[in-house]
């Protein structure tokens, strides 16, 4: 049993077809919360067949058939009640299976893969919920890229991959979309030109109790808009904003999360290509989003609440929980 005594962690899930940049968006906020105080969690370790094994059944990972969705959901109930688990653990560079790992939860627990919102029971572990929806075409480019130079497989290998994969996803990996709390979709310029930095477009919906955003369009006047109709707001986030710009919209978030002001790191937004450190305005605005909803929740739950999801009962922002949120996230800060 989790200790009593002990908050208990507040996850971030964070799902997404292959290569849509599940590990580049959550990196940085890994290394704001500080590596020690985070529990990684991919949901491929939960697959039921090694990659010569679903070759021979013709099945693809993006079926919930090829997963052990159950085990998955009690480990992540576990994790949410503060408890450890022996988790399975796949490796991608050979496809096949470890030895299995002995996880202890920490104070964040950072959840992704393919099939993390499949369920309901699933849906119930989170405190945020991510889904991460960039272009089929550019998701393609990033998969290719990505398998050749790290997993070993020829450009044609990749290719044929995604074409057998394309009804499954379809089928199960898509329709979760409609449960996150944030979609984040990465896009090119207009002229298709995706070498340089992307644009961000983010729909945030009501199942979180999203802070006022009309201060990032207030601080941005490089084509930052945001739009709200049907319960959703929709953020828009040019790739090409200056630093200026995207360091008064970081500032003016940090604003809102005064109480975790010693996280604040000029870190966020970084990325890489191959070897190659590089930095996005735009991510660096995504990461500074999500990170308030992290931090909000740890607030919460710090004072014995469930988390701030909206349908917890919790009002946006209220002054007083924050200031007694500092005190006592501060304290257990020391404490480690």
């Amino acid at each position: 049993m989790g200790d009593p005594e002990t908050p208990r962690p507040v996850i971030l899930g964070v799902v997404g077809d292959s290569a849509t940049g599940k590990t580049t968006i959550t990196r940085g906020l890994v290394r704001l919360l500080g590596e020690e105080n985070v529990t990684h969690i991919g949901t491929d370790d939960y697959h039921r067949y090694d990659r010569k094994q679903r070759a021979e059944r013709g099945i693809t990972p993006l079926d919930p058939e090829c997963n052990y969705i159950d085990v998955m959901t009690q480990d992540l109930h576990h994790v949410r009640r503060g408890e450890p688990i022996l988790k399975p653990v796949y490796g991608h560079s050979g496809g096949s299976f470890g030895p299995p790992e002995y996880v202890v939860p920490r104070r964040f627990a950072v959840v992704e893969g393919l099939l993390g919102y499949s369920t309901p029971d699933l849906l119930d572990t989170y405190d945020v919920r991510v889904y991460l929806a960039p272009p089929e075409d550019l998701r393609r480019k990033w998969k290719v890229s990505r398998d050749v130079s790290r997993r070993g497989y020829t450009t044609d290998q990749v290719l044929e991959e995604l074409d057998m994969r394309e009804p499954d996803s379809a089928a199960y990996i898509r329709p979760q979309e409609r449960k996150a709390d944030l979609v984040v979709s990465f896009k090119p310029a207009e002229d298709g030109d995706d070498s340089g930095p992307l644009n961000a477009e983010i729909t945030l919906r009501e199942g979180l109790s999203q802070p006022d955003l009309s201060v990032i369009v207030e601080e941005g006047d490089q084509g930052i808009t945001l739009v709200q109709e049907d319960g959703e707001a929709r953020l828009w986030i040019p790739g090409d904003i200056d630093s200026e710009q995207a360091d008064a919209i970081e500032a003016a978030m940090w604003e809102k999360m005064h109480f975790a002001s010693h996280l604040r790191t000029e870190r966020l937004g970084e990325y890489t290509v191959g070897t190659d450190l590089h930095r996005s305005n735009s991510l660096a605005v995504v990461q500074v989003l999500l990170l308030y909803h992290l931090v909000t929740a740890k607030a919460a739950v710090a004072l014995g609440g469930e988390g701030a999801r909206a349908d917890n009962g919790r009002d946006d922002e209220p002054e007083a929980e924050e200031q007694d949120g500092e005190e006592q996230d501060g304290e257990e800060a020391e404490d480690e």
